[in-house]
């Protein structure tokens, strides 16, 4: 089981980042393109949605990314003050709670957001290129779920990882 979790963890890890870089690169060309565009009075009226929505996807990414390396926006005082007591015990149980209580909340903001998306996929409209504005808010409910299936992974990991030690 925890083979599989890892697999699954280090697959979402490589595409994140391929994607991450792929999002990036399209975000700064399409951004120039368009900028340069505008110097010879030609405007789409899609460009600024399209950007915006490649903003949203690589957000996403990046918190995919962070959440994996741990190196997510944190507020750990209690746990630095253990790890400066040299408690490690309680620095992994803390560790294992974050990671828990985490997991559950990405599952509250995981179904908030699919609600979301399923009432904008019933009452939404097209918002740019023919795409409707329903397939647009789903980057939400995916992107919450692999973070969410992430912390899972800190959590089932540090049980592991307390087996090498």
């Amino acid at each position: 089981m925890s083979k599989l979790v890892f697999f699954v963890d280090n697959a979402i890890e490589k595409i994140s980042s391929f994607l991450l870089i792929v999002s990036v690169l399209l975000l700064v060309d399409l951004s120039i393109l368009f900028i340069v565009l505008r110097w010879f009075n030609i405007t789409y009226i899609w460009s600024d949605p399209l950007i915006r929505h490649i903003v949203f996807i690589t957000i996403f990414l990046g918190g995919v990314i962070a959440t994996g390396r741990k190196s997510h926006i944190s507020i750990d005082i209690l746990g630095k003050y253990l790890h400066a007591k040299n408690n490690q015990l309680f620095v992994k149980y803390l560790e294992r709670f974050i990671a828990l209580v985490s997991f559950f909340g990405m599952l509250w903001a995981i179904k908030g957001s699919y609600d979301f998306t399923i009432s904008e996929l019933q009452y939404g409209k097209i918002a740019f290129l023919g795409i409707h504005s329903g397939f647009l808010t789903a980057i939400t409910p995916v992107g919450f779920t692999l973070i969410s299936y992430r912390f899972l992974a800190i959590f089932v990991r540090s049980f592991y990882e307390e087996e090498n030690t």
